[in-house]
């Protein structure tokens, strides 16, 4: 059983092929294009790439596409994506500009060109389903929930992926168990003592989560990709205020106020026009103070995140860092752990220094809370859980 899925951005298109021909997932080759002016030609390309490798001689050998997509209108999990369902993720346009269009765009293009292969979508809400309600609702009037606004969560593959493996790091497999099965079954049982994780995916786009068992307790994202922490040009947490006193102090429309906050601000704006981490990282320690605030900021918004779960967990067994910046910066990663040994966190600065996207344990030998880097895997994710809704489907 050989599954496609691809990733698609606004200029790129990048994909992985995974087997499950007797095993849990094999990937068998992955690539991908930059620049990318025009999606349709990209795609083919891809499946150009496939046939040319041996990969894939038609669509009869795929048994699937599967998709990492972000959000619709009404609907959460893992899912067929027909038109109707389609036409839904089209409704929530708006909230996630930057990331809806090209993935029905892609999606629509997929179904043009390979028309009997099944496409299926593992949204990114769907890790959130489990959260307590109270970490899900906004305090606005009752209309405005029945319309959607609440707090979805996001990175929800990865998150995932990270509730997995740090189980089974922390040889805890009955909560590993649960956490690959959640979307079957989420009550499966925990044997021994609750297991405590905050999982920080830093990176363009950032999320915290905190995670109990292996589902999630919460997500610092919230109705949109646009919240939570500060990311490479996306405002982050805002007063929902300060929309309205600059529509009315400056003149500005909606178009212009969904320019500032979805490409101007975050760690862009903070910064003077840096949006790449390295870049700031560099300004910043050539003297720029702009870019330091950048960094500063940051922090503060991920050790805010970290602090609200550790309160709503009541401890942590595990605080995890992955995607690209939480992979790569240690700098980050020791700034954001820096003085809370009274919580149990307390980093090895050498094995911190050393950790370079591979796994890693980098917390000192006696820091009652273990530390990890762990690379992220959410092509994985949502090639298993397509498996899986394949196989149901069946059934």
């Amino acid at each position: 059983m050989k599954i496609l899925i691809p990733n698609l951005g606004s200029t790129s298109v990048k994909y992985r092929l995974f087997d499950f021909t007797g095993g849990d997932g094999t990937l068998l080759t992955r690539g991908g294009l930059e620049r990318v002016s025009d999606h349709a030609e990209a795609i083919e390309q891809v499946l150009g790439e496939l046939r040319e490798g041996g990969w894939v001689g038609s669509e009869e050998d795929l048994a699937a596409v599967g998709f990492k997509t972000i959000m619709a209108e009404g609907r959460t999990g893992c899912l067929e994506l027909t038109p109707e369902v389609v036409d839904s993720m089209e409704a929530c346009n708006n909230i996630a500009p930057a990331h809806n269009p090209p993935y029905i765009r892609g999606i629509r293009l997929f179904a043009e060109k390979m028309p009997s292969v099944p496409l299926v979508g593992l949204f990114e809400t769907a890790f959130f389903q489990w959260a307590p309600e109270a970490s899900t609702r906004y305090a606005v009037p009752q209309s405005w929930h029945d319309a959607g606004v609440r707090r979805w969560g996001f990175h929800g593959a990865s998150h995932k992926f990270i509730a997995e493996r740090s189980a089974e790091l922390l040889d805890r497999e009955d909560v590993a168990e649960r956490a690959r099965n959640l979307y079957v079954d989420a009550g499966l049982p925990v044997d021994r003592s609750p297991l405590r994780v905050v999982s920080c995916h830093l990176g363009g786009s950032s999320s915290i989560s905190g995670i109990l068992n292996g589902a999630a307790v919460g997500n610092s994202m919230g109705l949109s990709p646009q919240s939570g922490l500060p990311h490479n040009n996306r405002v982050g947490d805002l007063d929902s205020m300060a929309v309205l006193h600059m529509m009315r102090r400056d003149g500005l429309s909606v178009d212009d106020v969904e320019t500032a906050l979805c490409n101007e601000g975050g760690l862009k704006g903070l910064s003077g026009g840096h949006n790449d981490i390295r870049d700031i990282a560099s300004e910043a320690d050539s003297g720029n103070a702009q870019a330091k605030l950048a960094l500063d900021v940051f922090v503060h918004s991920a050790r805010h995140w970290l602090g609200a779960y550790f309160a709503q967990l009541n401890g942590l067994d595990a605080l995890v860092f992955t995607a690209g910046i939480g992979e790569n910066r240690a700098s980050i990663r020791a700034a954001i752990c820096a003085e809370l040994d009274q919580l149990g966190i307390r980093l090895d600065a050498e094995k911190n220094e050393a950790a370079r996207a591979e796994e890693a344990i980098i917390s000192a030998d006696d820091s009652p809370v273990r530390v990890m880097v762990i690379p992220t895997n959410e092509e994985l994710v949502v090639a298993r859980e397509v498996k899986r809704y394949l196989e149901h489907r069946r059934n």
